[in-house]
């Protein structure tokens, strides 16, 4: 038992230093090319952060665990809109530039849709239905890298940073890579360690399934966004949570499917209904709607959001736990 316990708070150590060198990386980066923290959210660190993910619903899919990969992607755009986005929004709510938050969430929507209507009509995940997924995945980075070219030529210059003050080009590189390994092997290390002692203390595997494993995916994320509240970087949080929502979407599932069809999963109902199709697909589109919607009319966030969106969870959460 020693031995899982050091290792689970070796685990703790690397997701905290971890966090801390790839928001900074992430910041210098966005500094000196003068982009939006946002914008860098939605790419860059959306990706850092989507990996475990995308490493978990492929080994599923490829296991013949299609469920899981289906599950992971929706329930971890509910989880990061619902929890991580709500708890930041909660704790500092503040503005958001409409402009930069306009991208990635009509992709967002689009590419949700486009599942919606797979799952709704069809009920199965075939590879043609990955590859327009992966298709949309290589579209928004295109579009993503022309709006950045877009906003570094119509801005000014920005200024340069006294001698002594910031990072270099390349350390600033080497903080966001080495932060984001760091964030992938101490997820990895916490979720292992934690579910051997979760069964030493005797807890059941369904319930260890529902928090270690889960939790474990939306781990890199979630010390993202509180790194990044606590440096007062609330854009870039916001940015890291819809560009992961969007990767959940078009690249997670993009991969599995592509690599592994599957159809969609029938292990529980509501009114004699898929319960996926009648709550975890609703509730999926709803979360990211109150989130962003009103962040693209106001520009702003507010404090009432998160609270809402941090009860949606909780209820969501007791409802899956009662189908």
């Amino acid at each position: 038992m020693i031995v899982p316990v050091l290792l689970f708070a070796v685990g703790l150590v690397f997701l905290i230093k971890g966090g801390d060198w790839f928001v900074d990386g992430a910041t210098g980066i966005a500094r000196r090319f003068g982009l939006p923290e946002l914008l860098i959210g939605a790419t860059v660190v959306s990706i850092g952060t989507t990996l475990p993910e995308v490493m978990v619903s492929t080994t599923s899919a490829l296991s013949g665990h299609g469920e899981i990969a289906y599950g992971n992607a929706i329930g971890s755009v509910i989880c990061n809109t619902a929890l991580i986005a709500a708890i930041t929004v909660a704790v500092r709510p503040g503005k958001v530039d409409p402009k930069s938050l306009r991208l990635p969430v009509a992709f967002f929507f689009t590419a949700a849709a486009i599942y919606a209507g797979i799952a709704y009509t069809t009920g199965e995940f075939t590879r043609i239905s990955g590859v327009i997924l992966l298709a949309m995945f290589a579209a928004y980075m295109a579009a993503t890298v022309a709006q950045m070219k877009s906003h570094s030529a119509g801005s000014a210059r920005p200024a340069a940073q006294p001698e002594g003050e910031g990072n270099s080009m390349l350390k600033d590189v080497v903080l966001l890579i080495a932060g984001a390994v760091l964030i992938a092997v101490g997820a990895d290390l916490l979720v292992d360690n934690g579910t051997l002692i979760a069964k030493a203390m005797g807890v059941p595997e369904s319930v260890i399934a529902l928090t270690f494993v889960a939790l474990g995916t939306s781990l890199p994320e979630l010390v993202t966004a509180v790194t990044s509240l606590i440096k007062g970087h609330g854009a870039l949080s916001l940015g890291n949570v819809i560009g992961a929502n969007l990767f959940n979407l078009v690249l997670v599932s993009g991969v599995s499917v592509t690599l592994a069809p599957f159809s969609i999963p029938r292990s529980s109902t509501i009114a004699g209904h898929n319960a996926s199709l009648v709550l975890d697909i609703p509730v999926m589109l709803a979360v990211m709607a109150f989130l962003t919607l009103p962040a693209l009319k106001r520009g702003k966030l507010s404090r009432f959001q998160g609270v809402a969106l941090l009860l949606i969870y909780a209820a969501f959460c007791a409802i899956q736990f009662t189908i």
